[in-house]
């Protein structure tokens, strides 16, 4: 009986990712907004104004919070354009703080058809797949805050 309720919330989540997203508990309690979602889920931008919930002791972004708003984006993103026949995991990611973030500061992923391609080309070749994705985080002005380095695990489900 709890496993057709799982199921269907699975799948309401599923199709309400930017709601989901928009009310995931850690981003509301460090000020994570996602501002943007493209229909097909190639563009994401998300954006953290500095508040006292997510600023460290100097008064700047806490390193914590910064790479939060990076985190699941690439991954979910790859869900949703590979389809059921793959699992996607975040395996590993690098943060090179590179100023102060002292005002609201933004991301934004970009996943393009060559991304893509290259995947389902890689994984016809090898088991597993570990794509890097870059990530700037950028303040007002466009400063850069923050450069990560997003590797994720890729590899076709066994049939």
């Amino acid at each position: 009986m709890l496993r057709p309720l799982l199921k269907r919330a699975r799948r309401a989540m599923t199709e309400r990712l930017d709601l989901v997203l928009r009310l995931y508990p850690p981003y509301l309690g460090a000020g994570i907004r996602v501002r943007h979602i493209s229909k097909d889920y190639r563009h994401i931008r998300v954006e953290m104004p500095l508040t006292l919930t997510n600023q460290n002791y100097v008064g700047t972004h806490f390193g914590g919070s910064l790479y939060a708003m990076v985190d699941p984006f690439y991954m979910l993103m790859l869900l949703k354009n590979l389809g059921p026949e793959v699992i996607v995991w975040d395996k590993s990611a690098t943060i090179d703080f590179k100023r102060p973030g002292r005002s609201t500061v933004h991301a934004e992923f970009r996943l393009t058809q060559s991304d893509i391609d290259e995947v389902w080309r890689a994984l016809d070749d090898q088991r597993v797949y570990e794509p890097v994705f870059p990530v700037e985080i950028r303040d007002e002005d466009g400063a850069l805050v923050a450069r990560v380095e997003k590797t994720l695990y890729i590899r076709r489900k066994a049939t």
